[in-house]
């Protein structure tokens, strides 16, 4: 199964870079999802391309951030901030990446509008 994340455009450049290879979440899907397509929020606002799910870890906040620091894109501020309140969180680990040849419009080829956090395709 693949799911669609909305990820903000300076967190998709450090995933194209190799910079970010663990993409943080609050929730995470409740299906077994194999690849994850990237939806950029405002102001590109379209599909780019996808990525494989190599592994998802949920961990206790410290325990995720020392896993995940070296490859997070993020520093350490916006990692507690994001998940302020929380104890555990997500980290979908980026396995290998496609980008598409040109960017798609998310209404006209998949029937959506961007979601929140994610939705299954």
């Amino acid at each position: 199964m693949k799911v669609l994340l909305s990820i903000r455009p300076e967190f998709v450049e450090k995933i194209i870079s190799g910079e970010k290879k663990f993409e943080y979440r609050r929730r995470i899907f409740k299906a077994e999802v194999e690849s994850v397509i990237m939806y950029v929020s405002s102001p590109l606002k379209a599909v780019i391309g996808e990525f494989i799910v190599e592994d998802i870890l949920m961990e206790n906040l410290n325990i995720l951030w020392n896993l995940t620091k070296k490859y997070s894109g993020i520093d350490e501020t916006f990692f507690w901030n994001y998940f302020h309140g929380k104890e555990k969180g997500y980290a979908i680990k980026i396995g290998k990446l496609r980008l598409y040849r040109k960017k798609l419009d998310l209404k006209k080829y998949f029937g959506i509008l961007p979601p929140q956090s994610y939705v299954y395709i």
